[in-house]
């Protein structure tokens, strides 16, 4: 009898229901559950081995530089961080109503890790999310105009997800067509799609980023500010500190001179 279970099992790709309804069979006989309830026990971990591979692979699919947790931030270690509407924003309410988070505060303050995140967080409830740095994002705009295909890519990698992850806003000052490649990403994204983008330079700086030019960097503005929570974290380098306490540093050290924590 098992060796048939086992291949329907196997030909209905049913791997939790093959790993378990023995074991679940036999708890089932001792505290005399019903069949209903031994079913309900068996699908439910059959649902629950694909929830976890669903969210690998979502995991997998947005390109994290490293997968991290709101759980691990330390906001004792970062008192410049607004828990309270980090916590409201984990809720992920925004994704639903399509705004956008932007995150701006000196480097190393923990703006990547919030980022990251939050990504994490919506992967867990099924969102297809993709993380990329502001300067790789533009490198793969240009290949994609040159090769011939930077609609396709548009829809792929721009539209496609739920959540888009635009990370260190302003670390690379960007030349006009560069400019104007990542205007039209904001463009396509304005109220079709939620982002959150991390920067270490104020509004009043982000026209210098953008080839200097105000009325681009004054549209892209105006679309992602529409519809968004500006959360501004201010503190010094979360790195830095820990080195100075250890004593590798000497003295306060400005936080803008290390990449985002």
């Amino acid at each position: 009898m098992s060796e048939k279970i086992d291949t329907l099992c196997a030909d209905l790709s049913l791997t939790a229901v093959a790993n378990h309804y023995a074991t679940f069979a036999d708890e089932a006989a001792k505290k005399k559950r019903s069949f209903v309830e031994y079913l309900e026990q068996v699908l439910g971990a059959e649902a629950a081995l694909r929830a976890e591979r669903s969210r690998q692979m979502l995991i997998k699919l947005a390109t994290f530089p490293v997968v991290k947790t709101l759980e691990q931030f330390d906001f004792e270690a970062a008192p410049g961080v607004p828990k309270a509407r980090v916590q409201e924003l984990s809720g992920l309410a925004f994704v639903e109503r399509r705004e956008n988070v932007i995150l701006l505060g000196p480097s190393g303050v923990g703006k990547s890790h919030l980022a990251i995140a939050l990504g994490v967080r919506a992967t867990e409830r099924g969102y297809k999310v993709r993380f990329i740095t502001a300067a790789d994002l533009v490198l793969q705009l240009e290949k994609a105009r040159r090769e011939d295909r930077f609609d396709q890519y548009l829809k792929r990698a721009i539209l496609g997800p739920r959540l888009l992850i635009l990370d260190e806003i302003g670390y690379l000052p960007l030349q006009k067509q560069q400019a104007d490649l990542f205007f039209q990403v904001i463009a396509k994204r304005y109220e079709q799609g939620s982002v959150i983008l991390t920067s270490n330079l104020s509004f009043g700086d982000w026209e210098q980023t953008f080839d200097g030019n105000a009325a681009l960097t004054s549209a892209m503005l105006d679309r992602l500010l529409h519809h968004a929570h500006v959360i501004q974290i201010r503190g010094e380098s979360y790195r830095l500190r820990h080195a100075r306490q250890s004593g590798l540093l000497g003295g306060k050290t400005n936080g803008a001179t290390a990449s985002a924590h």
